[in-house]
């Protein structure tokens, strides 16, 4: 390899760990615009693991605005992230497939809009399926798939991720 070459795999792997950090940011501020714009425009999104719904990026972020109204406090934390270039047939550099394992802790709020314990934590793995574009790196799927979760015995708490 060429340093250019070694450069540029450089930045694309830069570029991708940013998009999957912007779209746990958008999904812990509720930033359903912000969601929506790391997409393509056909990108779509599988949350069905989880108890969710898979579809558009826009149907999918509806649905995340809903579900996660019970927990205005979460928090989206990405490890061992995987990244593979060329994930796609005839492929010219311009995909990628990258692989995240996640925790999520979310809660709700207390007396005076302080953050409760937390009442929902969930882990599982995200596979995100990238698209080089006139505009950088966009997101033209992402697959949840829930491993693990725990809720207090205390009350059942809504199905989500």
């Amino acid at each position: 390899m060429t340093q250019r070459v070694e450069l540029a795999t450089v930045r694309d792997r830069l570029a991708l760990d940013g998009l999957v950090t912007e779209y746990a940011v958008a999904v812990d501020d509720g930033d359903w615009e912000a969601y929506r714009a790391l997409f393509t425009p056909d990108g779509r999104a599988d949350y069905r693991s989880a108890g969710g719904v898979e579809g558009s990026a826009g149907t999918v972020a509806g649905w995340l605005a809903e579900s996660l109204a019970a927990y205005p406090v979460r928090q989206h934390l990405f490890v061992n992230r995987r990244v593979r270039f060329g994930t796609w047939e005839q492929d010219r550099g311009d995909t990628a497939r990258v692989q995240a394992d996640y925790v999520t802790p979310m809660c709700g709020t207390g007396a005076g809009g302080e953050p409760a314990e937390p009442d929902f934590v969930c882990g599982g793995r995200c596979v995100f399926a990238a698209l080089r574009t006139e505009d950088g790196w966009r997101l033209s799927g992402v697959v949840v798939r829930e491993k693990w979760r725990r809720v207090p015995d205390r009350r059942t708490a809504p199905v989500i991720h």
